[in-house]
């Protein structure tokens, strides 16, 4: 069994670690003032960005429901593994030798990392075999799509040889258990040894976001495979079907930066429209798309109500224009209303799939069927109308009964009173009654779809908003995984923790706040003495006080790349989210004024302190008798001259 990793090699691997680098791999991040950047929570649904990353300092918070901690927390929260799995996974991303306790070395029975190598060598073996003269199969198979030996390796295609165990065997030759590879469901049980789950198929490596293999899918190329069209590997510890999407890895940067997403049917069909140039395009892998997959999309499309656009991004759906292609219509039009984004619809002409139709029609056939897409609304009220017989008086009834909650649905006023006076010429009925139909649906709503999902500052059913928008839990008690210990355990849910909400908002507060904020974040701005002595301050504050207490007993740690951190290990357990939060919030400054700002706050409380101590040398002095305590009387003159000199150095008088 693996000891325990060295602290060092554990500070180490987080100072080189770049927290933004490694959220933006699943949230979309935009900056947020000086060293701030912010997004779309992970941990929660919202719609306006709480979720707050500050890069230098190594922390994020998230100030709607409470969640922070530094980059291994976030890992462990994300991707559900140990403290040690994240330190592992973080030390080989940046290539550093971790070194254990005891000699011991990683852990390699049947965790996540090790099911996630055998993924990798698995993925690596496929490819291999994509060359060779028994793959004929698969590559003619991608040849008549339109797919060549470079369309292959940029999706990192490859092909499963028709073996009982020749992937098993290659597994276990590299180290990998008969446990583990079972464990990744690359091979199966058989009555008497395992055997190759895929065998004689094309393979398609299906990753996470970041880009690690998690499973695959394979096609059946072979007369003699009895097996499914499409196979996929089951449910793993490291793999689950309704929270990945097939070309995710590749897409998210454009994703990101177009605030576009392109939701196809398959994998040949993600693979046609990234070669046409539409690289927003992903699939889901053997699933129904469903609510999972939106809060992925979301959250990487950075889908932000505006509240005066309704989002600016965009989300495309493409059908086919079969039973089953309808039927995905309606899942996906149920679950229109969770983006802020707007959804449109996209089908091709005589009903051919993004891959059939570059296939037949080239590359411009394919961005001119994004281009041309459809209002997921309109499209629906259109599916509705050819339902019916609009020729009739009772058809025509009972067309606008079935299509006015769908435009009442619309979220935007002025986009459904356009849809109302649309519908009314296309079913052949005064624009009126179609209004007043339309109007009726919507009062019958208990309420509106939009309205049902989660608003900024909300609280969800059963909360009552706190302070700053946050729920009654998360304002009186939310807590967060230490940030810096290798046990990495949840705080005691029970034990009452402060926040900067909680924090009253006074100026004297705000100024102490202020302060240690600034401390906290900008270390490089304000001269270790300086600091020192505006930490020796009086604080009015208590909570603010508290932590200033524990910046104290860490502050041989000033400025140092862990300094937030050991601050957050002298605090007491309640006051941990507030130091994670002052280390993150932003602060009222303008970049390129940082150092102007730093001395400013500091000045002003070591001002606000020598001004409190002149006013009690001053009581003091008119209280002594200068003839009866001439000695005490001289003492206070002489602290009163070097009070004001002090102050005069402190405003650079």
């Amino acid at each position: 069994m693996a000891g325990l990793i060295r602290r060092s090699d554990i500070d180490e691997v987080r100072s080189r670690t770049n927290l933004a680098d490694i959220v933006g791999d699943y949230v979309a991040l935009k900056s947020a003032g000086v060293g701030s950047m912010k997004g779309l929570c992970p941990f929660h649904d919202e719609r306006s960005p709480s979720f707050h990353v500050r890069p230098q300092v190594g922390f994020y918070h998230c100030f709607g429901c409470g969640e922070g901690g530094d980059v291994y927390s976030f890992l462990q929260k994300m991707d559900h593994i140990t403290f040690q799995e994240a330190v592992e996974r973080l030390a080989a991303r940046i290539g550093y030798t971790l070194h254990y306790e005891d000699g011991g070395q990683a852990a390699d029975q049947g965790n996540r990392s090790r099911l996630l190598a055998a993924n990798a060598a698995a993925e690596q073996f496929f490819r291999a075999q994509l060359s060779s003269p028994e793959a004929e199969p698969a590559r003619r198979f991608l040849g008549e799509r339109g797919f060549d030996a470079a369309a292959a390796e940029r999706f990192s295609i490859g092909y499963a040889p028709n073996a009982y165990d020749v992937l098993g065997a290659h597994l276990r030759g590299l180290g990998f258990t008969a446990e583990e590879i079972l464990a990744a469901g690359l091979q199966g049980q058989g009555d008497r040894s395992p055997y190759d789950r895929f065998r004689g198929r094309l393979i398609w490596p299906i990753k996470d976001v970041t880009g690690q293999t998690l499973g695959f899918g394979a096609r059946k190329l072979l007369e003699t495979d009895q097996g499914p069209k499409y196979l996929n590997t089951p449910e793993t510890p490291v793999y689950s079907k309704s929270k990945v999407l097939y070309g995710l890895d590749l897409a998210k940067r454009d994703i990101a930066k177009g605030k576009q997403v392109v939701v196809v049917e398959g994998y040949t069909d993600v693979m046609a429209c990234h070669l046409a140039g539409v690289t927003t395009a992903v699939a889901t892998c053997g699933t129904a798309f469903g609510s999972d997959h939106i809060t992925i999309i979301r959250r990487v499309m950075g889908d932000i109500d505006n509240r005066d656009s309704h989002g600016l991004g965009e989300v495309v759906f493409t059908f086919d224009p079969d039973e089953a292609g309808q039927k995905a219509a309606s899942r996906a039009f149920a679950d229109e209303h969770r983006f802020a984004a707007q959804t449109f619809v996209a089908v091709a002409p005589d009903g051919l799939d993004p891959c059939d139709l570059r296939l037949q029609r080239g590359d411009d056939a394919v961005r001119l069927l994004i281009q041309g897409k459809k209002p997921m609304y309109e499209f629906m009220v259109r599916r509705q109308l050819e339902l019916y017989d609009l020729e009739t008086v009772e058809g025509r009834v009972a067309a606008l009964r079935a299509t006015a909650p769908v435009v009442a649905g619309i979220r935007d006023e002025a986009l459904s009173i356009g849809y109302a006076r649309t519908l009314a010429g296309w079913i052949g009925t005064d624009p009126a009654e179609v209004t007043a139909a339309v109007r009726a649906a919507r009062r019958a709503a208990p309420t509106s779809r939009r309205g049902a999902a989660s608003a900024p500052g909300a609280a969800p059913a059963g909360g009552v908003a706190g302070p700053g928008g946050m729920t009654g839990a998360a304002a009186a008690g939310a807590s967060s995984i230490p940030p810096g210990d290798a046990t990495a355990a949840m705080a005691d849910a029970t034990v009452p923790t402060i926040g900067i909400a909680q924090l009253p908002n006074d100026p004297v507060t705000r100024l102490e706040r202020e302060l240690l904020m600034a401390l906290l974040q900008h270390p490089d701005h304000i001269d270790r003495t300086v600091a020192e002595r505006s930490l020796h301050t009086a604080f009015g504050q208590p909570a603010l006080a508290t932590v200033r207490d524990a910046m104290l007993a860490a502050f041989e740690a000033y400025g140092a790349a862990d300094w937030p951190r050991r601050v957050t290990e002298e605090a007491p357990s309640a006051f941990e989210p507030l130091v994670t939060q002052l280390a993150i919030a932003p602060l009222p400054l303008r970049e390129g004024f940082e150092a102007e700002y730093c001395r400013g706050v500091t000045t002003s409380l070591i001002e606000r302190d020598l001004l409190r101590r002149k006013t009690e040398l001053l009581g003091a002095l008119q209280r002594t008798d200068a003839e009866a305590e001439p000695e005490r009387h001289r003492t206070l003159q002489r602290e009163l001259v070097e009070l004001e000199a002090e102050r005069r150095r402190v405003r650079g008088d």
